[in-house]
């Protein structure tokens, strides 16, 4: 395929035409001396660094017609052809017409308030009926962006707000906001006891050393820290309102329960019962009690920051009204 040179110039350096799945580039003086990698990083920012890295090892870009490795070094002038493939795991993926609670889109992203229930991804137990088989039927362009430009998630039993990329380009400019934590993630949540103040937890988080299925609190985990502050407290439990700077497995159920405050609900870091008050058939929460109530960011193609709520699901409501009512009798 012929190359052109930029017309127009720019930082994205995107001197490029396209053919069908092939890109071809000529390197700019500006990349000249960089790793390939780095060099196509540049050239091609809708893609992500680990993405051109698995194409070089898969022997999917040349240089000058030779296979290139992500390390060999490129020279101005060098041509660099580039054969893209979709993600396989997009591809094994089937759009399913499920409803979605849509509190924002336009042509970059789609911000969802994911339901009580409803799973992220597709696994095992799970390989439909998810939130990534209903944005491919509600947005198919997402078929082209891995995992279907989800790229945070809640779990199954947590509710609230998730953004998801329909573009490449913005799927890459979301995944390096999360990387350097400037997406804003706030949640709401009840835990047991009487959380005396305002604190946060800073405490690494890796798989659990005999339960491989949970998370915990390790020396050699991943570094997370969870901040918290009380809103209300009642009678043996308090409502919370939390702001992540991570976002490991589990974070704030793992943290909460660290320091002696399960989430209400939490069958597998806390206990499900709550106090004799609580007018429940079972006395039992029938999940966490957590909400993803607020994200903040930086708009892909705007660069303007944005920020969304959405309200607390009924479950949550008509627990905090029963506990208002048992605080208020009490008073």
């Amino acid at each position: 395929m012929d190359t052109v040179p930029n017309p127009t110039g720019g930082a994205d350096y995107s001197a490029r035409r396209r053919s069908g799945d092939s890109l071809a580039l000529v390197v700019p003086a500006e990349c000249a001396g960089l790793r390939a990698d780095q060099a196509l990083t540049r050239l091609l920012p809708e893609h992500s660094r680990s993405r051109l890295q698995a194409w070089m090892r898969r022997g999917r870009v040349t240089r000058n017609g030779t296979p290139v490795a992500p390390r060999d070094k490129v020279w101005n002038g060098d041509q660099l052809d580039v054969e893209t493939e979709p993600a396989p795991e997009v591809l094994s993926t089937l759009p399913e017409d499920i409803p979605l609670d849509i509190v924002f889109e336009d042509a970059a992203i789609l911000v969802v308030n994911k339901p009580t229930g409803l799973v992220v991804h597709p696994g095992s137990g799970n390989m439909c009926g998810t939130l990534q088989n209903a944005v491919l039927a509600h947005a198919p362009e997402t078929a082209h962006v891995p995992r279907s430009g989800i790229v945070h998630r809640l779990d199954k039993d947590t509710s609230g707000l998730m953004v998801v990329a329909k573009t490449l380009a913005a799927q890459v400019s979301l995944v390096r906001q999360l990387q350097v934590r400037s997406i804003k993630r706030e949640y709401i949540a009840l835990v047991h006891g009487e959380v005396p103040q305002d604190g946060a937890v800073d405490a690494p988080i890796g798989r659990h050393p005999v339960s491989r299925t949970r998370m915990a609190v390790v020396a050699v985990g991943k570094p997370a820290r969870t901040h918290y502050r009380v809103v209300e407290r009642f009678d043996g439990i308090t409502l919370l309102r939390l702001a992540l700077e991570t976002g490991r497995t589990h974070q704030i159920r793992v943290h909460m329960a660290s320091i002696g405050h399960p989430l209400v609900g939490d069958a597998v870091y806390g206990r499900t019962a709550l106090p004799a008050y609580c007018p429940r058939h079972a006395g039992d929460f029938p999940r966490q009690a957590l909400h993803a109530e607020a994200l903040g960011l930086r708009h892909p193609a705007s660069s303007l920051v944005m920020r969304w709520t959405a309200p607390l699901p009924e479950d949550m409501r008509t627990l905090l009204a029963a506990l208002r009512v048992h605080r208020g009798s009490s008073t």
